[in-house]
């Protein structure tokens, strides 16, 4: 396997797209310059799995970002195949001159984590191991939906 962890900072070059229909993942280009200077500057396309940073980078990156990424640097096999950074943390450095004021919470309940956005309707709620549970319509609506969860648990069912 031609794969490195690397760090890289660098400026998002444009919105940050869903990776998957479910949203679980995040997709962005990374635009970075050894030098600091535009001649040597690059794409990096980057890619995030975790579905909890996922959705923290759908929600709270804008173009003009400045971020530090950790990720695993998956290098092209043959001919074709992309450069990629499977991105394991990301820090924002500073954000550009006119930042969202999205009010984003996580909460953490036993084994579920809440995810709710002043921006977003519903509560996206996941396991703590990243399994997605659904999204609740609004607060209150959560705890039907770990009861349902929890049936669907215990009889096994999917």
């Amino acid at each position: 396997m031609n794969e490195s962890i690397i760090t890289v900072a660098g400026v998002l070059d444009e919105e940050t797209v869903p990776g998957n229909p479910l949203g679980t993942a995040a997709r962005f280009r990374l635009t970075i310059s050894p030098s600091g200077e535009t001649f040597d500057e690059a794409m990096l396309p980057c890619v995030i799995t975790d579905p909890v940073l996922a959705f923290s980078a759908l929600t709270d990156l804008v173009p003009g970002d400045e971020l530090r990424l950790t990720g695993h640097l998956q290098l092209p096999q043959s001919a074709g195949q992309p450069l990629c950074l499977y991105v394991l943390t990301l820090e924002t450095l500073t954000p550009p001159p006119e930042q969202k004021t999205s009010q984003v919470r996580v909460e953490r309940n036993g084994p579920y984590i809440y995810i709710l956005d002043a921006d977003h309707p519903g509560v996206l709620v996941w396991t703590a191991s990243g399994a997605s549970v659904g999204v609740a319509e609004d607060p209150t609506a959560i705890t039907q939906l770990l009861a349902d969860d929890e049936r669907r648990r215990s009889t096994g069912s999917a």
